[in-house]
């Protein structure tokens, strides 16, 4: 669970609402700073967001947080609403030797007035799919990872990160006041979400 939710590379493979992520920069040996944008639902613009993530394992528990900054070289883009992570992240527990709980926390402000039906879609259908969408992945990584640079963990090994330094100057905490709102609360859900809705909802 711990190296699927680092592993960038394979997030790309099984993470079906990301559109583009990559790390920018690394602080320390257990922080970095990262881009990451995804789909909304339909005909919601899409996100993004400029992350300083940082991370510990800790005996049987492994944690990963992360809040937004900003970075000159990345400003908002004009296709995309640039969200602000106020503090997101998961805690991993141990619970067995192929069993662990895990659990997600998300303060996330999305940068405007959001429809009632997609904070309701979000909290009791989008939620709940990416923790099955997250736990087939963990039992797909072993064999992927076989074949994917099997020995290249470096959110274990800190002497394999090959990214280089940036200076704390260049960072800076993004707050959500400094950025335009969106008002979508009048969109409605579009007949492909609403069918895929359906469609998921029948194959559970």
């Amino acid at each position: 669970m711990y190296d699927v939710l680092h592993d960038i590379e394979y997030r790309r493979k099984w993470d079906a609402n990301v559109i583009e992520t990559f790390d920018i920069g690394k602080l320390t040996v257990n922080a970095d700073v990262g881009y990451y944008s995804w789909k909304c639902p339909k005909p919601l613009k899409n996100r993004d967001v400029i992350t300083l993530r940082s991370w510990l394992p800790m005996g049987n528990d492994y944690i990963i947080m992360n809040y937004s900054v900003k970075h000159a070289k990345y400003p908002p883009k004009k296709d995309l609403v640039r969200a602000v992570s106020i503090q997101t992240g998961y805690l991993i527990q141990r619970t067995g030797p192929t069993s662990c709980t895990l659990t997600y926390l998300a303060q996330v402000d999305p940068k405007g007035s959001l429809p009632k039906w997609v904070v309701n879609k979000s909290s009791q259908f989008l939620a709940p799919k990416a923790m099955k969408r997250i736990s087939k992945a963990c039992l797909r990584y072993p064999e992927w990872k076989q074949k994917h640079s099997p020995g290249f963990k470096p959110w274990l090994f800190p002497e394999q990160n090959p990214l280089s330094n940036i200076p704390l100057s260049e960072l800076s905490i993004q707050h959500a006041e400094s950025l335009e709102n969106i008002d979508e609360s009048s969109l409605s859900e579009s007949k492909d979400e609403r069918a895929e809705h359906s469609d998921d909802e029948g194959n559970n």
